[in-house]
């Protein structure tokens, strides 16, 4: 370690003079062996021969003399000089200086040399005269001295005289060099003459502990720049392996010294070696750091070296491996580093810029002081880095020599770097282990480092802003520094004589003459003989105290500034604990949270220990159950912040306090502290005890000395007093300088008892720390924890164990007795583990701090004993306390339930965990944290519930219910919680993450008295219920079975024939399936059921029966042979919803003559009625007119699960019609194209089939009107006329409708075009294609195909020209792009009657025939599995499940990667696509994937968009039914509402297809008669399995379960369960929840929503929620909940009351508690009608009153003043009607001027004044009719400003002096028509001029202010200035005075 480098020059200080050069050697070249190409070097002669005793002869010169080998040269080279550094076995350093030149080698010798090559070579050839060859010699001086310049000029003196042959000898030259002695420091000045007429100066350093670095270091700049030099320093001091290459040696050792200089104050202890030999490269390899120079021949070896850093000096590279990881220095330090370098290095940086820049004032330094400048600003970052390092160490002992520690924890804590990559590295490095060693001890020589810690911190602090004044910082170190090296600058006397130019060039050179030994020896023994006589010379010691410097807390506290409040923080820590001590239990209990939250924060665990140590003081450690509990909460809280490490010192705080408090559990057993904190890992962190352990031993060490003192004086009063109060304040290392001072003058005897004394004390705290130790490592329970190590993790009862314990085992066994370890830990137990730790903690302290070997034996011997002991006191301890009354939890809430709905398991305590979003857990958004809550989990068989209370009791009142149906389990996990709640989970209960697709995520942790079979009851009860056997088992179907029992009789008689229609249907239907397909063997569809492959149908395996291809009259003929059952059967697919669309669309009728009426292209089929031809359809079917029932069955089979195209909705103006089918098979779709490249092999089947499905597709064109006209032929003229016909009628609106739009966008007209706009507006638009929706994107090669492709993630429709332009109708194509007007005409002749929009990679390689009248647009979309995956995004961004761990995965970004909006997107992109087809007159067929799931999607929205009826309630019911109900959308699949679904898992088509409906409703807020509110709920019970209508996959399936036709029948039953319509309709009646106020339609109104992602917004159905009473879906149960808080909520009318209500987020339902205007109007309106004694009016007809008044009021509204109401109703005015529609649209979203939604969001929480004024004066209006408006008398009126009751603030109010009514009334505002306050002047007695209180209105005189007393309270009033104020008073008065 460092201490040996200190050695050499504590032995140099005590001679003070010391030899220059210790030994002089020649070196020669030698040949090598034999086999060795290269020679060798050996000594020729070395001065003196006998070895010194004080420092022996260095081995190996010789290789160092020539780094890269000795070899043989062709010419002479010029000599050289560089020096060596070699480092002895006691770590001195020995400087070789070597001096080389080159001799003309010998011919004997070179023929030898030769001759034994030549052997080697095997021939022995005739001897030829070799050219002349120079061998290298070397001249070296060893020396312990770092004198570069001085060896030089006396090896090149030696070299003249030889060389120039002057008539010195050369024997006396060296005889003098090798006697002459130099003082070592001092800053002396010494002459010294080697007697060749020469003369030197050495100058030695004034302190010796500052490294020399003349002006390496700043060349070391020079070479490689601020960045390498600052990336090599942190590696040398982070401990890597450095190596330097250059050509020249002098340069390595330059660069070596200058790093070495830079790391100044620490010393480097690891290999230095700045030139390394060849011989020796191996070392390169060697494990440990090193700072190594290598010439730059041997590169390549340097290579494959994978962890070595390399620097190249000559080409100024620094070089990291891979592999290396470089910790720089912590910022802000780098970067002021950086900068003040820069400005050494390169002054005129700053002035670069300047237009005039300054003559050059500054010079640039020279070299040698910028060398010092540069050190100066190392040194100052070391001052910076180190700063208050003084203040860790602990002095552990003084006598005989001081031994100190440092406390690298608390000093990285104090600098806030604990986390940091650079200065923990540095604290653990060696190097920083002998700064301590050297630096450590408190009396010693100080210099310029120690100065600057100690005395220019806060100047450096104070620097840190301002350039100019490091800068001048910077200048004053290097002074002294370059002072230190030169302490004599003027000096330069040398004089020594150099040889003649170009020597070495001589032909005729003799060789380095043999000098004569005899004669240098006398001259060496004499020069001895000499120094013995003389007096010996004693250098003057300069020790003083070390100072300390300001303590780091003082300097920096970095932390301060963020805890602006950590004063109030504080406030609440003390009252909390005062609290707990005064026996408040209550008040503490209120204040904990907020004490435990505290606990964050460094300043509080401080103040918690302080205030803790205080009570402990005061003898109030023994505490009763409450209080305990209280302080052991809290403690374990402010340890569960603290790292292991403890870097702040609060677990050092805590220690001595945990064995303090305690309990009395019963006579003779107390229950201490530290039996409840153990679960912390510092307890079992070594370094940590270590510290704690020096600590206290300081203390200790300080004391005894203290007391010494203190005794002396007695003796000594006058002195004692003067000293006496500094003596007290002393630290422990003042106190050890000043012993250090006085211990040479103390006698033996005194100072044999000083240690002894010293080390008694070590030892006593060594028993005490042993003890404590065994407090804290061993458990309460210790029989428990045996430890299973070597088995795994083993039964659950070793995975409950406390972590601690297997901590100790870890960190004992590897550490400790890692051989061993596993075999003794299987047997042992913790006890075992706890002595082992205690022991090798004791033996290391006891090591380093000198105890004696008895003394340790000793401790070995006590500690298993303290350790047993222990035990037996903790076995009685758990006995008792778990005796202990359990405490008080909070009373179990009960859930209310539905009808009908019944418990499974009752409520299990557990703790409700926050789950990621913000706002329940009083978030950055504020409000209070209602989750952690703590209640109970409820099962029942619809829900699971959570009810319970928040666990802070300062919101503890509320009540926080969370809960989702069962059915919406999509993901049931076991988790572990983070450490954030742990104050209430103990280790090992059960925690579970229950996630629902309702948006809603339970994390619940079970109490610890729920025993965990109950949990995994739960689990299983859960899972049965969530995944029932079959549909039947749901709840919709198993609630109220008894009341359905008793029911069924009755039932029965009413309508016995319901159930046999249904069975009988079902029959037939099987039986049917089972014939049609017997022979079919050559192609069989895939079934419906995704379930399994192939799934063969019942009746398949029969014998093979031929069955012509007319199939079985009977089953397919028209209604004309229906059986009687199937005649009933008929009756009620006709009330089917599908029907009833039918006929109001007018797609025909079931006519009964076979004289079908030709004008009707369409009829209903009854093909389907037994569901035998496709099972996932309804019954009836609408298809082309000309199609016979029978060609149907053939054709389906073309389609996948047979869902072949049909009808399902027409135009009503252009009579489009649209259709929908699956997707089509392979086959299928050959036929459909003729491929031209398969030849047909004769009439094959499949053949026949396209052929019917062509004629299919043509009956639907021909069906079409304008196809028709044209006589079926598609010509030109024909297909315009039809056309231009047609289409008129769109073009007569267009400019209305696009002026509408540019209102309601707010833009630019932009023409017709702006209407439809579909996917990215205004993305991608070629200059050749219309801007019309169709051509939005490239333009696709591929002849007449388009596609409609997803490119990246933003799908954009690319569909090309000629489709495009064939798609796009009249009224978007009136311009191109460019805009030049399109060619009209000649696009229309190319557009096809028919689109079929089918899946691109279906359509793969079909070629169209240009013959047909139909078009493909083959388009890409996404199947259920990205819907699936998808969805599963989307719930974590929305309901995350944990708080994200790195903030960049914000939810914005999640909610961007579910991809979610782009889905919702891409399906409004292609339903208005659709809908601009239809509209401009080509019919389409959807016909997508099955059929089922987006087909469903785009379907439906194409109608809603279409047709406005689709947009009521009664419409939209209808559509769902139709579409999604009837035609077969998978719920129970899709839902996974089974058991056989389960693996399918969650994929919310439907939900999907409600996000889009409220994306269109957010754009056309007028156009639906249902609210937002209308869609969450379908949302929500589409997934509750409440009610039956979403339960199954088809109508075929309901009517197996006999659910299809009981609405008509079982009307008198239990309704309640059965269809979410009924129960809409019910609640529709009652409450105007699900109707949007806004809804004004426009007649034949077609919506074309914007689809971009940018349009597109989050529902608030995904992220909203409501805690205090769960979703609000169930309206009985939210209903039952609000009753009796409105009765609790009724305000006292007779005084003023304050109307503000506190709106949580998240916990409160908005729409209740603050109600939109009219629904607020409706709720006064009953309340007075039930006052009034009269029956209720329904709302819908108050509704519709209130509009047709509304309507004849609109013209008598005076123009300036239109109502808000009366513009809302006015629907006549359509261009006002749409931009108020956005405009109210949007005040919902922002702070709004008149809320008019239900939707609960949108009722804005912060609504300016005066708008709520608008909102309340127009809404008024609207019932004018229903008001009795009291005339008003108005005596005087005006504002003033009133102040609020109690700690309430000023407000503004309109005031009204009503004389006739003798009253002071006040309103909000003068335009607010309801009173807030009224002031009876009966009751006024006085009134007084006020005075200005607390936040009253600013810049009012004193005057303005008047008070008005009551015999109630007294009103303070304010006026705007005096005048008024006296107006007012004056009106008072005179009022009282009438009176």
């Amino acid at each position: 370690m460092s201490r040996g480098t200190l050695a050499p020059h504590a032995a140099l200080a005590r001679l003070a003079m010391a030899r220059l050069a210790d030994y002089f050697v020649v070196v020669s070249f030698a040949h090598g062996k034999r086999g060795s190409g290269d020679g060798q070097g050996q000594i020729l002669q070395r001065f003196p021969e006998k070895d010194w005793e004080d420092n022996p002869f260095p081995q190996g010169i010789e290789l160092f003399c020539q780094p890269s080998g000795w070899q043989l040269f062709s010419e002479r080279n010029p000599p050289t000089f560089f020096i060596a550094v070699l480092t002895d076995i006691n770590s001195e350093r020995h400087y070789c200086a070597c001096f080389t030149f080159w001799e003309a080698i010998e011919s004997s010798q070179l023929q030898n040399h030769l001759r034994n090559e030549e052997e080697e070579e095997g021939e022995v050839a005739a001897l030829i005269q070799p050219a002349q060859l120079f061998a290298p010699k070397s001249l070296v001086l060893v020396s312990r001295l770092d004198h570069a310049e001085v060896f030089r000029n006396c090896l090149g003196l030696v070299y003249t005289i030889f060389v120039d042959g002057l008539n010195t000898s050369l024997e006396t030259v060296i005889g003098s060099l090798l006697t002459c002695t130099i003082p070592i420091t001092g800053g002396a000045q010494r002459t010294i003459s080697l007697g060749a007429g020469d003369r030197q100066v050495i100058q030695t350093p004034i302190n010796d502990s500052l490294p020399i670095s003349n002006c390496s270091v700043a060349l070391l700049f020079r070479q490689l720049g601020i960045t390498n030099v600052l990336c090599l320093f942190c590696a040398a001091l982070t401990e890597h392996k450095i190596l330097f290459l250059s050509s020249s040696y002098q340069r390595l050792t330059d660069a070596c010294r200058a790093l070495l200089a830079l790391l100044f104050p620490l010393k480097y202890s690891f290999t230095y070696v700045p030139i390394l030999p060849a011989q020796l490269l191996e070392v390169l390899t060697t494990p440990t750091p090193f700072i190594i120079g290598v010439s730059s021949i041997f590169q390549a070896e340097t290579q494959e070296l994978l962890d070595v850093i390399i620097a190249d000096l000559d080409g100024g590279t620094v070089t990291v491996p891979e592999c290396i990881h470089i910790s720089l220095l912590p910022e802000p330090l780098l970067h002021q580093t950086r900068e003040a370098l820069s400005m050494v290095l390169d002054p005129e940086l700053e002035i670069a810029d300047l237009a005039f820049p300054p003559s050059p004032t500054i010079s640039a330094s020279s070299l040698k002081m910028q060398d010092k400048e540069i050190r100066a600003v190392f040194l100052r970052l070391f001052a910076q880095l180190l700063q208050g390092y003084r203040w860790c160490l602990h002095i552990i002992r003084i006598h005989p020599e001081p031994v100190i520690r440092f406390h690298k924890a608390a000093f990285l804590g104090q600098r806030g770097l604990v986390e940091d990559d650079f200065l923990p590295k540095v604290l653990e490095g060696m190097a920083f282990a002998g700064f301590v060693t050297e630096r450590g001890p408190p009396y010693r020589e100080i210099d310029l480092f120690d100065e600057l810690v100690a005395n220019e911190a806060k100047r450096m602090q104070a620097d840190e802003g301002s350039q100019a004044r490091v800068r001048r910082h910077i200048k004053e170190l290097a002074e002294h520094l370059y002072k230190n090296e030169n302490p004599y600058p003027a000096v330069t006397m040398h004089k020594v004589q150099k040889p003649t130019e170009g020597c070495h060039l001589r032909l005729h050179q003799r060789p380095f003459p043999r000098l004569d030994e005899g004669t240098i020896q006398w001259i060496v023994d004499q020069a001895t003989a000499k120094l013995q006589t003389a007096p010996p010379l004693v250098k003057a010691e300069k020790k003083c105290m070390v100072p300390s410097g300001p303590p780091l807390g003082a300097i920096m506290d970095r932390n301060g500034i963020i805890l602006a409040n950590s004063a109030r923080r504080l406030e609440v820590v003390r009252n909390c604990i005062s609290y707990v001590f005064e026996s408040k239990m209550l008040e503490a209990k209120k204040l904990l949270p907020a004490v435990l939250r505290a606990m964050k924060s460094r300043a509080a665990r401080h103040c918690l220990t302080q205030e803790l140590n205080l009570h402990v003081q005061q003898n109030r450690a023994v505490l009763d159950h409450q209080q305990f509990d209280f302080i052991v909460r809290m403690m374990n809280c402010c340890l569960q912040d603290c790292s292991a490490s403890d870097e702040h010192g609060v677990a050092a705080a805590l220690l001595p306090l945990v064995t303090a408090f305690c309990r009395k559990l019963s006579p003779g057993i107390t229950q201490f502290a530290y039996s409840c904190v153990q679960e912390h890992l510092v307890w079992t962190n070594i370094q940590f005890w270590e510290a704690m352990f020096y600590s206290d031993v300081q203390n200790h060490i300080r004391a005894l000395y203290l007391e010494g003192i203190e005794d002396e004086g007695e003796n000594h009063v006058e002195k004692a007093n003067e000293e006496g109060p500094s003596q007290e304040e002393k630290s422990a290392l003042e106190i050890a300088a000043e012993q250090c001072r006085l211990w040479p003058t103390v006698s033996r005897e005194k100072q044999q008892e000083l240690i002894q004394k010293e080390e008694s004390t070590v030892f006593s705290q060594a028993i005490h720390y042993a003890n404590r130790m065994s407090y804290l490592l061993l458990p309460l329970d210790t029989s428990k924890n045996r430890l299973l190590r070597g088995s795994g993790l083993g039964d659950a009862e070793s995975v409950s164990n406390s972590f601690i314990t297997n901590s100790i085992a870890g960190s004992v066994a590897d550490s400790y007795d890692t051989e061993s370890g596993f075999e003794e830990a299987e047997s042992s137990d913790v006890a075992n583990y706890v002595v082992r730790f205690i022991n090798r903690f004791v033996d290391k302290v006891c090591t380093e701090s000198g105890v004696t070997n008895e003394h340790l034996k000793g401790l070995h011997v006590m500690i298993p004993d303290i350790v047993q002991m222990h035990i037996e006191t903790l076995d009685a301890v758990q006995r008792e306390s778990k005796r202990l009354p359990p405490i008080q939890k909070p009373k179990l809430l009960r859930p209310s339930l539905l009808m009908g709905e019944e418990s499974v398991m009752e409520g299990l305590r557990v703790y409700l965990m926050p789950d990621g979003r913000e706002e329940a857990s009083g978030g950055a958004g504020g409000g209070p944290p209602l989750l952690p809550a703590e209640g109970a989990i409820f099962l029942t068989t619809y829900r699971v519930i959570f009810k319970g209370t928040p666990t802070d009791p300062l919101v503890g009142e509320q009540v926080v219910v969370r809960s989702f149906p069962i059915a919406s389990l999509t993901k049931e996990e076991k988790i572990t919680v983070q450490a954030q709640v742990d104050q209430f989970i103990t280790e090992g209960c059960a925690q579970l993450q229950l996630r629902s697709c309702t948006f809603q995520l339970l994390r619940i942790a079970f109490d610890e008295e729920v025993a965990s079979e109950s949990a995994e009851t739960f689990r299983k009860h859960l899972n049965k219920l969530r995944y029932p056997q079959q549909a039947s088992d749901t709840f919709a179907f198993t609630v109220g079975h008894l009341s359905k029992a008793a029911l069924q009789p009755k039932v029965k008689e009413k309508n016995p024939s319901l159930r046999t229609i249904s069975r009988n249907l079902v029959k037939n239907a099987k039986r049917t399936i089972g014939r049609q397909y017997v022979t079919r063997k050559k192609y069989t569809p895939p079934p419906w059921e995704a379930r399994g492959n192939q799934q063969h149908f019942l009746e398949d395996n029969e014998d093979e029966i031929s069955v012509s291809e007319e199939v079985d009259r009977s089953t397919l003929t028209p209604s004309t042979t229906i059986r009687p059952s199937d005649k009933m059967t008929m009756s009620h697919l006709v009330e089917r919803a599908c029907c009833r669309d039918y006929q109001r669309l007018g797609l025909g009728t079931l006519s009964n003559s076979l004289t079908r009426s030709k004008n009707e292209p369409f009829r209903i089929s009854t093909v389907n009625r037994m569901y035998a031809i496709c099972r996932s359809y309804p019954g009836l079917l609408i298809v082309p007119q000309s199609i016979q029932d029978n060609a149907i069955q053939r054709i389906s089979r073309c389609y996948r699960q047979n869902r072949f195209p049909v009808v399902c909705w027409r135009n009503s103006r252009t009579k489009a019609v649209l259709l929908r089918s699956g997707g089509l098979h392979g086959k299928g779709m050959a036929g459909l194209f003729k491929s031209q490249n398969a030849p047909a092999t004769g009439p094959s089947q499949a053949d026949s089939t396209s052929l019917e499905q062509e004629k299919y597709l043509q009956a639907v064109i021909n069906s079409m009107p304008h196809y028709a006209d044209s006589g079926g032929r598609n010509t030109l003229s024909g297909f315009t006329s039809a056309h231009m016909s047609s289409s008129d009628s769109s073009e007569k609106r267009q400019p209305r409708l696009g002026s509408l739009m540019k209102q309601v966008m707010g833009g630019k007209d932009e023409g017709p075009l702006s209407r439809g706009a579909l996917g990215h507006r205004g993305r991608l638009i070629t200059l050749s294609s219309p801007k019309s929706l169709a051509t939005k994107g490239h333009l696709s090669p591929r002849g007449k195909w388009g596609s409609i492709r997803a490119s990246g993630r933003m799908s954009s429709y690319a569909l090309n020209m000629e489709v495009g332009s064939r798609l796009a109708g009249k009224e978007l194509l009136s311009t191109q792009a460019n805009g030049a007007p399109s060619e009209v005409s000649f696009l229309r002749q190319h557009r096809a009657s028919l689109y079929i929009i089918g899946d691109k990679s279906q359509l793969r390689g079909v070629k169209p025939d240009p013959l047909q009248h139909w078009e493909v647009v083959p388009i890409e979309v996404f199947d259920a599995r990205q819907v699936k995956t998808s969805f599963k995004k989307l719930m974590k961004a929305c309901v995350p499940g944990n708080p994200s761990a790195e903030p960049g995965q914000t939810y914005l970004r999640s909610l961007e990667e579910s991809e979610w909006l782009i889905q919702i997107h891409k399906i409004l992109q292609i339903s208005v696509l659709v809908v601009e087809l239809l509209d401009t007159g080509s019919s389409v067929l959807v016909s997508l994937e099955d059929g089922w799931d987006i087909t469903t999607q785009v379907v439906s929205l194409v109608q809603l968009l279409s047709d406005p009826y689709y947009r009521t309630m009664e419409g939209f019911r209808l559509l769902v039914e139709k579409e999604w109900l009837s035609f077969g959308h998978r719920f129970s699949h899709r839902g996974a509402q089974t058991l056989a679904s389960q693996s399918s898992g969650f994929t919310p088509i439907f939900l999907q297809f409600l996000d889009c409906v409220h994306q269109i409703h957010l754009q056309f807020p007028m156009e639906f008669e249902f609210s937002q509110y209308y869609l969450k709920f379908l949302s929500y019970h589409s997934v509750s399995s409440r009610f039956r209508t979403f339960l199954l996959d088809s109508d075929y399936e309901r009517l197996e379960l006999g659910l299809l036709y009981e609405e008509k029948g079982e009307r008198k039953g239990p309704q309640l369960f059965r269809s979410v319509w009924d129960y809409l309709d019910r609640l529709n009646k009652k409450t105007p929840a699900f109707f949007n106020y806004m809804y004004a339609p426009e007649d034949g109104e077609v919506l074309r929503p914007y689809s971009n992602v940018s349009n597109l917004k989050v529902w608030d159905y995904y992220t909203q929620e409501t805690l205090s009473e769960g979703p609000s879906y169930d309206w009985e149960l939210v209903q039952s909940q609000a009753d009796p808080v409105e009765e609790a909520a009724q305000p006292d009318t007779s005084a003023p009351q304050s109307r503000r209500k506190i709106v949580w987020p998240c916990y409160d339902n908005r729409s209740r508690t603050e109600p939109d205007a009219i629904s607020r109007l409706l709720e006064e309106l009953q309340n007075l009608e039930m006052e009034l004694g009269q029956v209720p009016e329904r709302w819908k007809d108050l509704w519709d009153k209130a509009k047709a008044s509304q309507r004849s009021e609109v013209p008598a509204e005076p123009s300036g003043r239109v109502a808000a109401g009366s513009l809302l109703m006015a629907s006549s005015l359509s261009h006002q009607r749409r931009s108020f529609g956005v405009y109210l649209q949007e005040s919902g979203r922002g702070s709004s001027t008149l809320n008019l939604s239900l939707d609960s969001d949108s009722s804005s929480a912060s609504t300016p004044s005066s708008g709520k004024q608008g909102g309340r004066r127009s809404t008024s209006t609207l019932y004018s009719q229903f008001q009795t408006a009291e005339s008003e008398n108005r005596s005087y009126e005006g504002t003033l400003y009133k102040k609020g009751a109690f700690m309430k603030p000023w407000k503004p109010r309109w005031f009204v002096l009503d004389k006739t009514k003798h009253q002071l009334r006040y309103y909000d505002s003068r335009l607010d028509l309801e009173c807030k306050g009224v002031i009876d002047l009966a009751e006024v007695e006085s009134i007084t001029p006020g005075t200005p209180t607390m936040g009253a209105p600013k810049m009012v005189e004193e005057k303005a202010f008047f008070d008005v007393k009551t015999t109630k309270r007294v009103y303070y009033f304010c006026a705007q200035d005096v005048q008024l104020a006296q107006q007012w008073i004056d009106r008072i008065q005179s009022c009282l005075s009438d009176a």
